[in-house]
């Protein structure tokens, strides 16, 4: 095994699953026009708020029919908006097929405690079979599924003409895939996920349907006044432009109007695309020639063009116990965080053994292509060390 280090390092290392990478050439000038020390329901302040909606409706291709909201917590905190306004009144489909999905379920079955439930399950690597999903029912799924590297392939399994409300975590696919909006009635999303934004901020994008249900439904237990989205029976329309339901941080509200506009400079939602895909790409054709490692994802119509999740396939590996490949794998990632290289990019805790490199569009795929080597370098020397301690 060799000790010589590669040549080239990314110039910024940075491939975390989220928080994500800055945009390309960030810096703390770009967020010199913040708001600072001023009411966020100043006129000024509710201007840097709905411009922010104003531009991810842009960007993303929101119908104009649609609302957009800024609300507290994240993308956790408008998925549990939507669930705990908006489910009850008909059969819940739930879909999982990584940690975030598991997550919706419990909160369903344990907190919302609703009777008439179906959970569609999948392991990692897999989706479920989305053609047992029921769209007369409400539907809650992430489009992509952060911690197994698995998205939907499209929104073809879901009909038009439903009855049911479909509800789509949607914080890693955002901005680098393309969402089918016609089919989605609550999208949420966060702003340190796609785009490199700062954390505690959620999207929440609600259809004409989704607000119908919203005036029409009472929910069977108390909402949390964040939760709240009506007023006397009717939509809270301050919500969707720019009145948020608790204080934001108008410094993160300049770091995402910095990025939406960078956004636009490179082409808008095609030209993030475009980039997300370059970057799977390197990845992709590093693995067909890599025997140690492959990709998470067993079907390429699945596979995650942001959250690319991989696993060690040599069977020196793969023959230790699970929490002898997880310690294989943090000797590996430490080596490279040791050198600068790169950081934060071992799998989530909750998944299976393996790397989990961010491939979205704020990361540059010459980094990417100077990341590579460094892995095979990594492994060589952890398998070194993997064959002294036998």
């Amino acid at each position: 095994m060799t000790s010589k280090t590669p040549g080239v390092r990314p110039v910024t290392p940075h491939f975390s699953s989220g928080p994500c990478a800055k945009r390309p050439g960030w810096s703390l000038q770009a967020l010199t026009d913040a708001l600072l020390a001023r009411s966020h329901r100043s006129k000024p302040g509710k201007a840097k708020l709905k411009r922010a909606i104003d531009l991810t409706r842009e960007i993303l291709e929101v119908p104009a029919d649609y609302r957009i909201g800024i609300v507290p917590a994240s993308d956790t905190g408008a998925v549990e908006m939507a669930m705990w306004s908006l489910l009850g009144s008909r059969p819940v489909t739930m879909l999982a097929w990584e940690s975030f999905g598991e997550g919706w379920v419990t909160d369903v079955e344990k907190q919302l405690k609703l009777k008439d439930v179906t959970v569609l399950k999948a392991g990692y690597g897999d989706l479920p079979d989305l053609s047992k999903a029921d769209s007369d029912t409400d539907i809650v799924f992430t489009w992509n599924g952060t911690t197994s590297g698995v998205r939907v392939p499209n929104a073809d399994w879901i009909k038009a003409d439903r009855k049911g409300l479909t509800i789509c975590d949607a914080t890693s696919a955002a901005f680098a895939q393309p969402l089918d909006f016609k089919k989605l009635d609550v999208v949420t999303f966060s702003w340190q996920k796609a785009l490199g934004g700062e954390a505690a901020h959620g999207m929440l994008i609600l259809s004409p349907r989704a607000v119908e249900r919203l005036e029409s439904h009472k929910p069977a237990w108390p909402l949390p006044k964040i939760f709240r989205m009506t007023k006397g029976g009717k939509l809270n329309e301050g919500i969707f432009v720019g009145e948020t339901i608790n204080t934001p941080s108008m410094l993160c509200v300049e770091d995402y109007l910095d990025t939406l506009q960078w956004a636009k400079s490179v082409g808008g939602l095609k030209g993030l695309i475009g980039r997300a895909d370059a970057n799977t790409k390197v990845i992709t054709d590093w693995i067909a020639t890599t025997p140690w490692i492959a990709n998470l994802a067993s079907d390429p119509k699945t596979r995650s063009n942001t959250s690319v999740c991989l696993k060690i396939v040599d069977p020196a590996v793969t023959a230790l116990s699970v929490d002898a490949q997880w310690a294989f794998v943090k000797d590996l990632v430490a080596l490279i965080e040791k050198q600068g290289v790169a950081y934060d990019f071992a799998n989530h805790r909750d998944a299976l053994p393996g790397l989990r490199i961010w491939c979205g569009a704020t990361v540059e795929t010459s980094d990417v292509e100077a990341l590579l080597p460094w892995l095979d370098w990594a492994y060589a020397q952890a398998k070194e060390s993997l064959a002294k301690a036998a």
